[in-house]
């Protein structure tokens, strides 16, 4: 019983979810892409002609997002461990981004360049234990961050998403020693129940 009231639930709130709809109407994969859009709005993460690597890019609406704004110009690398239907413009790689044959193939869709941005919306699986989920989710940005070192270009930026809870004020300072700004943004489109909030670390330096 307690599971089914539980879907009941979730397929109610999804119904009556503006950004839901709107991602419907707009051939977006998920809501979660209005999020990166109310950050890209006011923090102009994208350009034409960019090289950018999606972390646990599935479904997609963040890929999407971040094809049209790039062009065919730009480079767009997808990774996830979870499959993802083709977008446009956009190179998918299906693995774990923390196995080096996984980075390695990441580097020479590059043509062992640099990237300029590296994006994460990753979340884990949720416990439903508050202090577990966000320790899980602390790791994640942890591992972003480490990638982030290994393929970032000189000045690129990183955004990443994170719980609120202990450990983050650490992984903000510890942003700071290759990032010139820390930028901490909580969109609208988060739900108001939801501890997550985004870092966006910008102008990485070597």
């Amino acid at each position: 019983m307690a599971k089914d009231s539980s879907k009941k639930h979730w397929l109610t709130r999804q119904q009556k979810d503006p950004y839901v709809k709107q991602a419907q109407l707009s051939h977006y994969r998920s809501r979660a892409v209005y999020k990166l859009i109310e950050i890209d709005d006011r923090d102009h993460l994208f350009q034409q002609g960019q090289s950018v690597i999606d972390l646990g890019a599935a479904p997609g609406s963040w890929s999407q997002y971040v094809s049209e704004k790039i062009g065919y110009h730009g480079r767009l690398i997808a990774i996830d461990i979870l499959p993802m239907d083709p977008i446009v413009n956009t190179l998918f790689i299906k693995g774990d981004f923390t196995e080096q044959p996984v980075v390695e193939e990441c580097l020479q869709a590059m043509n062992h360049g640099k990237a300029d941005l590296v994006i994460s919306d990753m979340s884990p699986n949720l416990s439903g234990i508050r202090a577990t989920d966000q320790a899980r989710s602390l790791h994640l940005a942890e591992l972003s961050f480490d990638l982030a070192k290994s393929v970032l270009k000189q000045g690129g930026d990183m955004l990443v998403k994170l719980f609120e809870g202990e450990g983050t004020d650490i992984y903000r300072h510890d942003l700071k020693e290759h990032f010139r700004k820390i930028i901490v943004r909580k969109p609208k489109a988060s739900r108001d129940d939801s501890r997550e909030f985004y870092v966006l670390a910008r102008a990485f330096r070597l």
